[in-house]
């Protein structure tokens, strides 16, 4: 497989959100955000998305240079509706107006509507953390076919729906932080397998007909079966409640609503300033007491070591800049073939991989 450096993967990204007609911020604020999500070895987040955001483009599902709408502005209470804008300045926007509310009333709850894809959420529960604020989000996914199956059912009937919660450190990092779909494997990472041409994970998916299967190509390929929850009745559970939470309480369009083919994503998040308990310094302590609590325990049989949330992510990221971010070859080509679609030449793609 092609092997790129988070900065060509920035280029690349960035020149085809110029192409699209991003200013410069909002180029930047996506780029950055796609190569960040490979780095931490979230690749169904990371530059694979940019064909579907050229698609969405064209037919008028992603809006670039949007302005969000406030619909309601009640002290702690801020709700937003993007109106399909570019998801990655949409949401950290967002997060960065409630970040300052949560400064002046010690906390803020947000809603945010109608974005198109903001993308992997742990970037705005990091963003939270580097200003001292604890993050809590339930994401929905609508607008496009169903793709989760909840437990006992044969049919998808909602998105990936994330969930995401972390807590900030003294170093102006996350001293711990779980992002997670509440399927068992996120769908862009059913893509990635499609696209390697490799099985999905046992547990993962069931086929056209309830049952299970490790072949993504009637996800993928056919929108066809379904990706199932992680935990059974569990993850099920927090799947639904994340649909409720960001349609009926924070007004985002369900999963049941008419499908244009896009991407909308809503979020009710929750932004607490630490400094109002105890500040950064107790948050991390207590985290990190917890951490050597966790960290105590006997290796259970069949594992190396005890990894907590926000492990991985770490370790991929000081991996992949020592070694650079491979990118299936079915991926790439994707994405070449969607900058030709905006006028993007082959020679200025590999111009922007050259630096």
């Amino acid at each position: 497989m092609p092997v790129f450096s988070s900065k060509a993967l920035y280029a690349v990204s960035h020149l085809i959100s110029r192409r699209m007609g991003s200013e410069e911020v909002e180029a930047h604020e996506v780029a950055d955000h796609l190569m960040r999500a490979n780095l931490a070895g979230h690749d169904s987040h990371g530059v694979g998305m940019l064909p579907a955001y050229v698609r969405l483009f064209i037919e008028g599902l992603l809006v670039v240079n949007q302005t969000p709408e406030t619909v309601l502005d009640f002290g702690a209470l801020l709700v937003l509706d993007a109106r399909r804008g570019y998801g990655q300045r949409m949401a950290a926007n967002a997060v960065r107006q409630a970040i300052g509310r949560a400064r002046e009333t010690g906390a803020c709850v947000l809603a945010l509507r109608n974005s198109a894809h903001i993308g992997r959420v742990g970037t705005y529960a990091e963003l939270a953390a580097a200003h001292g604020m604890a993050f809590t989000a339930f994401v929905n996914v609508a607008d496009h076919f169903d793709v989760q199956a909840p437990y006992a059912c044969a049919d998808a009937r909602v998105g990936t729906n994330p969930f995401c919660t972390a807590v900030p450190g003294t170093d102006g990092g996350v001293a711990m932080m779980l992002d997670m779909a509440t399927t068992t494997i996120a769908a862009g990472k059913a893509r990635v397998a499609y696209n390697k041409g490799v099985p999905a994970p046992e547990g993962a998916l069931i086929d056209a007909d309830g049952n299970p299967t490790t072949d993504p190509t009637g996800l993928i390929r056919d929108h066809a079966g379904a990706l199932v929850s992680f935990g059974k009745h569990k993850g099920s559970g927090l799947a639904i409640m994340a649909e409720v939470m960001t349609t009926a309480i924070a007004g985002g369009q369900r999963a049941d609503a008419e499908q244009k083919g896009g991407i909308l994503n809503s979020m009710l998040a929750v932004v607490i300033d630490t400094a109002r308990l105890g500040g950064v310094e107790t948050v991390a302590r207590e985290a990190a007491a917890t951490r050597a609590h966790i960290k105590s325990a006997r290796v259970a049989p069949g594992f190396e070591e005890i990894l907590l949330p926000g492990d991985p992510e770490r370790r991929y990221t000081a991996e992949r800049l020592r070694t650079g971010i491979e990118v299936d070859e079915t991926t790439w080509s994707d994405i070449r073939a969607a900058a030709a679609r905006i006028g993007i030449t082959e020679a200025e793609i590999d111009a922007a991989v050259a630096g």
